[in-house]
């Protein structure tokens, strides 16, 4: 694909912003994808050049929270290894996915995630009893296979849905669940990018422009004190999402 200047005119600005928004309170992935296909990049292109840019962000955001949480790695380790597998077959699947149901099944996805993106805070509440080990290991490691598995296909949200899954059903404390949902989010984002990469899926000069502006919005947003971030980021959320389904549906 032929880049142009306004395609980085769009993008770049945009995955700022996804990253000021993540850092925040989560949820910039339903800016940054939408991002590369508003600029106009085909669909395929679209979510294999955002899971570059998004894996440098998810990389700051994992070595600092990683310092702060002590790691169960007995249980976390093959969460790593199902969130491989998960996203492996996932991106397999995302390729092997016609352009044009790709196109429609994002005008029923988005809106679902977006939903658990800003609903988030109320859908999760710290537990005080721990499960049993197996149960929680069950939990954790199925839990990685199958949001690995969507991360690899499409990507926001993910963090959002590994959350729910940790305090919601796991019983993890918030730290444990941050710690480990940014190191599964980390390990499948890679994994994809590796195999969009072999693919010849992702626009590299795009990309590696694009996670500059990721990590500054991560960087900024992380710098930024806000008592209610959801404040600011639904309107950004819902204004670019209203913006994508106008140009998804012209193009239909």
């Amino acid at each position: 694909m032929e880049l142009h200047v306004t395609t980085f005119l769009i993008v770049c600005p945009l995955v700022f912003l996804a990253g000021f928004v993540d850092a925040i309170g989560g949820g910039g992935g339903l800016i940054s994808l939408p991002a590369y296909y508003l600029a106009g990049v085909p669909i395929h292109h679209a979510i294999a050049t955002n899971k570059l840019s998004s894996a440098t962000g998810t990389l700051i955001s994992t070595i600092r929270i990683g310092k702060s949480v002590k790691i169960r790695w007995k249980l976390i380790a093959p969460a790593v290894v199902m969130a491989l597998i998960g996203s492996y077959l996932g991106t397999r699947l995302s390729i092997l996915t016609d352009e044009k149901i790709l196109r429609q099944v994002l005008l029923i996805v988005l809106p679902v995630v977006a939903f658990f993106v800003l609903r988030k805070n109320s859908l999760i509440s710290e537990k005080t009893e721990r499960l049993e080990p197996k149960k929680e290991q069950l939990i954790v490691w199925t839990s990685a296979l199958i949001i690995g598995t969507y991360d690899g296909f499409y990507g926001p949200g993910t963090g959002t849905f590994l959350l729910i899954m940790f305090m919601g059903l796991a019983h993890l404390t918030s730290m444990e669940s941050a710690a480990y949902t940014k190191i599964l989010n980390l390990s499948s984002n890679v994994c994809s990018m590796v195999t969009f990469l072999l693919g010849g899926h992702i626009l590299l000069l795009l990309g590696l422009t694009a996670s500059v502006f990721s990590i500054a919005g991560h960087y900024a947003g992380a710098g930024m004190v806000l008592k209610n971030g959801t404040k600011v980021i639904r309107p950004i959320i819902l204004v670019v999402l209203a913006l994508l389904f106008i140009k998804i549906i012209f193009n239909l």
